[in-house]
C-alpha cells in the first residue's frame, strides 16, 4: 500500500464501515434527484423512529428502526428521540435552541428505550429540560435540552459557507456502491457486503462532495462535506420536528472524520462519549443542506469533532461537536477481503 492510499479492497471495506458502522451510543466505561419528495410519501424518521409513544406523563417510549452492523444503538437515533420526548413538554412558541448530551451505557437494540422528562425551569425567555434515556432500568444517555422564545437582535453574522457543486451533480451513495459493484475483478465477499448495504433501510439520504476523501481512499485533512436530508417528506411548518431530525442526522459519519489523516490505521473500537448541538436557523431537514465535518483536535485514544449544517441558500443552519473513543489498529499491507 503506498503511502497516502488504500488498496481498492480497503476502499470497499471502509465504504462498507462508513456507512454501515455509524457511532453507537455506548462509552468507554462499558466498552437522487434534488427535487422535494411528494407529500403522500412520509419520511419514516417521522412516522416511526421520531414517534414516541406516550405512557405517561413526561414519560415516552421509543422503538428502533434502523441497527447498524456494531448492533449498538445508533445515537443519532437516541438523540433525536431525547429531543423529541423534551418538546412534547413545551410550548408551541418555545423552540430548541440547545442540546447537550453524555452517551453513559450501550444501548440495547433488542428492547425499547425508555424517555424520562424532567421539567428543569420554566422561565419568560428560557425553558430547560432534562431528559433520561433509560434501558433496564439504567440510563445509557443523559439529555439537558434548552428552549428560546424567538427574539429580535440586532447581532447577526455568520460564517460564509463553504463553495461545493450542488447535490444534482453529485451522486449518492447507493450510486458509488452501484459504481464498486460494476467493476469486473471485485471479490465475492466485496459483493455481498455492497449488496447488503442497498437492502439496508438506512432513513437519510447523502451525496458526497469528494467521495475519495469521504471513504478515506486518499489522506488528506481532517475534514469532510457532504449533502444530506431525510428520505421522505416531512414539511414545513413544524420546526421542532425539523430540529429532532437533523438532531438525528448530526451523528451521521462525524465523528470519522477524525480518521481521515491516516489511511494506514483502521478503526478497531469507535464511540460517542458526548454531543452538543446548536439551532441558529429555521431550516428543512427534509431538504438538503450541507454538513460540514472537521477535527480539530485528537490524542489519548479520544478525538473531537465538529460538524456544521448549512442550508443551500448559505444561511448556517445548526452546528454541533461530538468526542468519541477511538481505538485503531494498523491496516496489514497489501490486505484482501
Amino acid at each position: 500500500m503506498a503511502d497516502g492510499k488504500v488498496s481498492e479492497s480497503d476502499a470497499v471495506n471502509r465504504l462498507i464501515d462508513i456507512i454501515e458502522s455509524h457511532n453507537s451510543a455506548e462509552d468507554d466505561s462499558s466498552e437522487s434527484s434534488g427535487a422535494p419528495y411528494p407529500q403522500d410519501l412520509r419520511s419514516v424518521l417521522v412516522t416511526s423512529v421520531l414517534n414516541l409513544e406516550q405512557l405517561d406523563i413526561d414519560l415516552y417510549r421509543g422503538t428502533h428502526h434502523w441497527v447498524p452492523r456494531t448492533q449498538r444503538l445508533f445515537g443519532g437515533q437516541i438523540i433525536g428521540q431525547a429531543l423529541v420526548a423534551a418538546a412534547k413538554s413545551v410550548s408551541d412558541d418555545l423552540y430548541a435552541h440547545s442540546l447537550h448530551c453524555y452517551f453513559v451505557r450501550a444501548g440495547d437494540p433488542k428492547v425499547p428505550v425508555l424517555y424520562q422528562v424532567d421539567r428543569t425551569r420554566d422561565g419568560r425567555s428560557f425553558t430547560v429540560r432534562s431528559v433520561k434515556a433509560i434501558q433496564h432500568g439504567q440510563p445509557i444517555l443523559i439529555c439537558q435540552a434548552s428552549f428560546q422564545l424567538l427574539q429580535p437582535s440586532p447581532l447577526q453574522h455568520q460564517f460564509p459557507m463553504p463553495v461545493v457543486p450542488q447535490p444534482e451533480d453529485l451522486p449518492t451513495v447507493e450510486e458509488i456502491i452501484q459504481r464498486y459493484l460494476s467493476k469486473p475483478d471485485l471479490t465475492e465477499s466485496a459483493k455481498q457486503g455492497l449488496n447488503k448495504l442497498l437492502a439496508t433501510e438506512v432513513p437519510i439520504e447523502v451525496k458526497p462532495v469528494s467521495p475519495a476523501q469521504f471513504y478515506r481512499h486518499v489522506s488528506g485533512q481532517p475534514r469532510r462535506l457532504f449533502w444530506a436530508r431525510a428520505r421522505g417528506h416531512i414539511g414545513e411548518g413544524n420546526m421542532k420536528l425539523h430540529c429532532c431530525v437533523a438532531a438525528y442526522v448530526s451523528d451521521f459519519a462525524l465523528l470519522g472524520t477524525v480518521l481521515l489523516p491516516y489511511p494506514k490505521y483502521k478503526a478497531r473500537f469507535t464511540a460517542s462519549l458526548d454531543h452538543a448541538m446548536w439551532f441558529h436557523s429555521t431550516f428543512r431537514s427534509d431538504e438538503w443542506m450541507l454538513y460540514e465535518c472537521d477535527s480539530p483536535w485528537a490524542g489519548s485514544s479520544r478525538g473531537l469533532a465538529q460538524g456544521r449544517l448549512w442550508r443551500r441558500d448559505g444561511v448556517l443552519a445548526a452546528s454541533c461537536s461530538q468526542e468519541g473513543v477511538l481505538r485503531v489498529k494498523p491496516v496489514p499491507e497489501n490486505s484482501k477481503l
